[in-house]
């Protein structure tokens, strides 16, 4: 284990640690926070009980819809910006403005569109990570060196030889970070939209469990929630590392 993974290993330990000795002296009201400890046995009894397997099946199929339709039309989305400039100024400030607009206020028109399903969630899902992953994909490729293009030029290399042996390797960090943003953005997403929006799932459960005052469910189901996704960016940072590990004798 590396020196940084050494350090943000006990930096959690040591945050957990607090917590539980906060909530245990009572610094923390113990009638709103429980204990690391109990959270864990919390989610221990949801999964042993298996009671809330479908809400929790449920909620992965729908962010992980969202996250690969996010991660597919991005991905294209900024490859096309990057291919016909004048589109690129024209849809620019849209892209910088995106944050900027509440995804919610959509809902009721793709209820609409889609209909009293889990689409309309997904769609969601899908809106609020597109423009990391387009942003993220067109400032990938603009970071290509000119000099490898110029070379693949000299070599005669194919256009699909030139994209997959140049272009893709050099932008594929950034494409990375798009990944993982559109993950983090489509799980919080679909969960907060099933907060309110919803009657099944994920957010749904832990704020059925929040208004009934069932603190054991509701933290842990939020654990739950958190080793999942912060699972699926330990492996997507992995991938990423190796990458890295990769290109950096070659740039050498």
């Amino acid at each position: 284990m590396s020196r940084p993974a050494r350090l943000r290993t006990l930096l959690i330990v040591a945050a957990i640690a607090l917590l539980e000795l906060a909530s245990r002296l009572a610094w923390i009201n113990p009638v709103s926070f429980i204990p690391p400890s109990q959270m864990a046995l919390g989610a221990w009894d949801i999964l042993a009980s298996g009671e809330y397997l479908k809400d929790i099946v449920l909620t992965l199929m729908s962010a992980g819809t969202a996250v690969l339709l996010s991660v597919s039309v991005g991905f294209l989305g900024g490859i096309l910006l990057f291919r016909y400039p004048r589109l690129r100024r024209v849809i620019d400030p849209l892209l910088l403005s995106w944050y900027a607009v509440p995804i919610f206020i959509f809902y009721p028109m793709l209820i609409v569109l889609f209909g009293l399903n889990r689409w309309p969630l997904i769609m969601i899902g899908f809106l609020f990570a597109l423009a990391a992953m387009v942003v993220n994909t067109l400032n990938g490729l603009e970071r290509v060196p000119a000099v490898l293009l110029k070379t693949a030029r000299t070599l005669r290399m194919s256009r699909f030889d030139e994209v997959r042996q140049i272009v893709l390797p050099a932008s594929l960090p950034f494409v990375f970070t798009g990944i993982k943003l559109s993950v983090v953005y489509s799980f919080l997403a679909v969960i907060a939209g099933e907060f309110i929006l919803s009657g099944a799932g994920f957010g749904y459960q832990i704020a059925y469990a929040y208004n009934n005052f069932d603190n054991p469910t509701m933290y842990g189901l939020m654990l739950l929630l958190l080793v999942f996704v912060g699972f699926i960016n330990l492996m997507l940072h992995v991938a990423e590392q190796h990458l890295y590990q990769r290109r950096v004798p070659r740039d050498a």
